[in-house]
């Protein structure tokens, strides 16, 4: 009797977004990526915010070759009176080896804003000008960029207008907005990349934007240490968390995991091109 063996593609996960300072200051980073590793996440983007992680993130790129990649670029949060100061050497990160797949996190956020309203339009200012310096940046380098979004959506989109950048180079990380922010996006060519809060009960809204871009531009994240999804919200996150999303993601679009799985990790491979 003829004995017949199916093999099955392991599914993998690309985390596209996640931050992993944290875990290497701990000391726990291995287990952290061996974890990972067990649940699916074969490749993940670890995203610098200033001057404080973009060496570490480059170390741990080379170190972890072909399974951690990483991003460097100054947060809104991060900006202060000195910008063009912290902003000093980004531009070498593209000279040598590894170099970043994407400039970012950066953006606006006018989330947490001083509460004095002269304070808060200099940090809006601020902010803006940071802003544009690196759109200006990854516009004459022809390099990605990672999106940072809170409370001002309207005004990302028009700097991101105004600076020249290709608009399908640039993500949207943890998109947060409804479904007219994402068709503007959409129109323009730029994606929109989601975590956990996908999964939160109370986020129809964002439901609904996600299903309006469609699965062929869809990217996920976990944005660990933040915002673990169902069931571990109000946990600790970490990229191994990636698959729940996915997981809560097929059901959304009515796919199976593994057809969803290799959609993301491949789109999320052209766009940092890999």
């Amino acid at each position: 009797m003829a004995i017949f063996f199916v093999l099955v593609e392991e599914m993998s996960w690309f985390d596209s977004h996640c931050h992993l300072q944290g875990f290497w200051e701990k000391g726990d980073l291995d287990e952290t990526l061996d974890r990972a590793k067990e649940m699916g996440v074969r490749k993940m983007t670890t995203v610098g915010t200033s001057r404080e992680d973009w060496n570490l993130y480059r170390t741990l790129a080379a170190e972890y070759s072909g399974r951690v990649f990483f991003s460097a670029g100054l947060h809104p949060s991060y900006v202060e009176s000195n910008w063009k100061a912290q902003l000093e050497g980004l531009a070498d990160f593209w000279v040598t080896e590894p170099k970043p797949v994407a400039l970012g996190e950066i953006g606006l956020d006018y989330f947490r804003l001083p509460k004095d309203e002269g304070e808060a339009r200099e940090t809006r200012d601020f902010q803006r000008l940071a802003f544009k310096e690196q759109l200006d940046l990854a516009r004459k380098l022809n390099i990605c960029v990672i999106v940072h979004s809170r409370n001002a959506f309207s005004d990302c989109v028009r700097l991101i207008d105004e600076s020249g950048v290709n608009w399908k180079k640039v993500v949207f990380h943890c998109f947060s907005e409804g479904v007219s922010e994402i068709e503007q996006l959409v129109e323009r060519g730029g994606l929109a990349s989601f975590t956990g809060i996908l999964t939160f009960k109370k986020n129809e809204r964002l439901r609904e934007a996600a299903l309006r871009q469609g699965m062929e531009n869809l990217m996920i994240e976990t944005d660990s240490p933040y915002l673990a999804p169902e069931p571990r919200r109000g946990k600790m996150n970490e990229p191994g968390f990636l698959h729940h999303i996915g997981k809560y993601a097929a059901n959304l679009f009515n796919v199976s995991e593994e057809f969803l799985a290799k959609k993301t990790f491949a789109t999320t491979e052209e766009f940092y091109g890999l």
